[in-house]
């Protein structure tokens, strides 16, 4: 398959790329696009279909279910069921934006979107040409991230590229994402509300609007096995690189003399910016220790660079929990397959 490569970096002189892409997906074809987060790999979230054929492109397993995306509060009414009023409150303060909402879904969804489960999850997303894109078509758009199923999300065109020209249609290539990491997901089809993924809206913002909101125990520890999932990226082992991860919990000085003990070639540390003085391997930095914003703007890219350096063994920093270091951990303790060693 020739997978065409659409250009938009501006909605009004590249607006013939984002018509093509239109086209493509009205057709039932398969198109990545950029969002806020990282790039998804849309089709129309009403053609069975075209949502079969992401699952074939990525090697995605049918049970894992997919993000529904839309540009307007409107279209939820033909996508869901019900609309309890936290999800309008919710909706009214983070969207557009990097935020998912699990709801029950509508008999217009068809149940491999959401993986044979009676809810929906949807977003609205705040990336310009997402947004566009979505407007054009007129329809809701069905995207996991644009990536092969289990490897480091896409956080550029060339990350897409790389894992799946030749697979799908076209390939929408515009400005990194800013945000780095997959939208917060919270299920608003259980009472109480539960956090079911850590994104760019924190829980201390969500418990703004949610105060009865709880983590879902999957966030920070393995899931049970065989149990269906109500989200995406609640997988065992997800976001993760051909290389091994290791976490390792502990105080810098600890980390370094743990590592250095384990220096022989392939060996590689995942650290905080300036944190390289005192390991005697090669390093590779996944932002400040004390942002865990920039942490997540640059996590899935600092994961491929490992790839790309040769790496067979990475050790990597723990961040916090607070804020946005709540996502930052779920996906490195995923890539990791929750292997921590505590120092």
């Amino acid at each position: 398959m020739n997978t065409e490569k659409l250009k938009v970096f501006n909605l009004k002189s590249d607006s013939k790329n984002l018509d093509r892409a239109c086209e493509i997906l009205k057709s039932g074809g398969l198109v990545a696009m950029p969002t806020e987060t990282v790039y998804g790999l849309a089709a129309s979230a009403y053609d069975e279909k075209a949502v079969s054929n992401i699952f074939a492109a990525k090697g995605r397993p049918q049970d894992n279910p997919l993000i529904v995306h839309i540009s307007n509060i409107e279209m939820l009414n033909d996508l869901v069921s019900e609309m309890p009023k936290k999800a309008i409150e919710c909706a009214e303060r983070f969207w557009p934006g990097p935020f998912t909402m699990v709801l029950k879904r509508s008999e217009k969804i068809p149940a491999s979107v959401s993986a044979g489960l009676d809810t929906v999850a949807i977003r609205m997303p705040s990336n310009q040409v997402a947004a566009e894109l979505i407007e054009k078509c007129g329809l809701p758009l069905a995207a996991p991230s644009a990536n092969l199923s289990g490897s480091p999300s896409p956080t550029t065109a060339e990350h897409v590229i790389a894992d799946l020209d030749g697979k799908i249609d076209a390939i929408v290539v515009s400005e990194p994402c800013e945000v780095g990491v997959e939208s917060t997901v919270v299920t608003l089809a259980t009472n109480p509300p539960r956090l079911l993924r850590p994104g760019g809206i924190t829980l201390e913002q969500l418990k703004e609007v949610l105060p009865d909101i709880v983590i879902d125990k999957a966030v920070l520890a393995e899931p049970e096995k065989n149990k269906p999932v109500a989200s995406p990226g609640m997988k065992y082992k997800h976001y993760a690189p051909k290389s091994k991860v290791i976490m390792l919990d502990g105080n810098l000085q600890d980390f370094c003399k743990y590592v250095n003990s384990k220096a022989e070639n392939g060996v590689f540390a995942l650290v905080f910016d300036g944190e390289e003085e005192g390991l005697m391997v090669p390093t590779v930095s996944f932002g400040k220790r004390d942002d865990a914003a920039t942490q997540a703007a640059v996590l899935f890219d600092a994961l491929r660079l490992l790839d790309k350096k040769g790496c067979s063994i990475c050790y990597a920093r723990v961040p916090t929990l607070d804020g946005m270091g709540l996502a930052v951990y779920n996906r490195l303790i995923r890539a990791a397959a929750f292997e921590v060693i505590t120092l």
